[in-house]
């Protein structure tokens, strides 16, 4: 899943963000309110973790130009864990309200939650060709056979697993398994999919779709 991860205190943004991709998120960092709204511009984020406290522009505004674009779902994070607070930031447009400090584990079911309402409704495992895909454990096995992934080969199977068959292409993927520091002309893509392949074993499971991109035999 795509992540904004919007803090001004650096030390808690580089721990919360260390902590989200351990769990598998993408995630972009916002330092206050104005780089928030401009890459929310250009990204389309599964959800934003918000910190309402925010200078430049405050979490507010943030709050309320997201829940008008409606694209993507927002965990609000607060000093102030009152009940009037709670209900300020629902009120706002957010979808979940966590106040600080709090219990990173709990941050980590809040956002996946609010993934699964930002998505399509899918299986909790996915399965296809004999591979089983656990989200929630971040586990793959084929044919019984757990098999060792990388974060990024992981996120890609992920992704071509969840199309059901249906192609996905490579600018797809590179948007929603790399960050925003990724190249757009890279050929990580292109490598991440061989490694994917020779992991995953035979008989082949991934077709490459001339000009258009991956899928998964089914």
């Amino acid at each position: 899943m795509r992540v904004l991860l919007v803090e001004d205190e650096q030390p808690l943004a580089g721990y919360i963000a260390a902590g989200l991709r351990k769990h598998g998120c993408v995630v972009d960092v916002a330092p206050d309110g104005r780089t928030a709204l401009a890459k929310v511009e250009l990204t389309p984020y599964d959800v934003v973790v918000l910190d309402r406290d925010l200078p430049v522009v405050h979490g507010d505004t943030v709050c309320r130009h997201l829940a008008d674009l409606g694209t993507s779902r927002i965990l609000m994070l607060t000093a102030s864990g009152t009940v009037e607070d709670r209900v300020d930031g629902l009120t706002l447009g957010a979808d979940d309200y966590l106040g600080k400090p709090f219990a990173f584990t709990e941050l980590v079911a809040r956002v996946r939650a609010l993934a699964r309402r930002a998505t399509p409704a899918r299986p909790p495992v996915l399965r296809a060709a004999g591979i089983v895909l656990d989200p929630a454990r971040r586990t793959v096995e084929r044919g019984g056979v757990l098999l060792h992934l990388t974060p990024k080969e992981f996120g890609v199977l992920e992704r071509l697993l969840m199309a059901a068959g249906d192609v996905v292409s490579a600018e797809t993927l590179l948007d929603k398994v790399w960050d925003e520091h990724a190249d757009p002309f890279t050929n990580a893509v292109r490598i991440t999919v061989g490694t994917l392949r020779r992991k995953l074993g035979d008989p082949p499971v991934i077709q490459t779709v001339t000009g258009a991109g991956y899928r998964v035999a089914t």
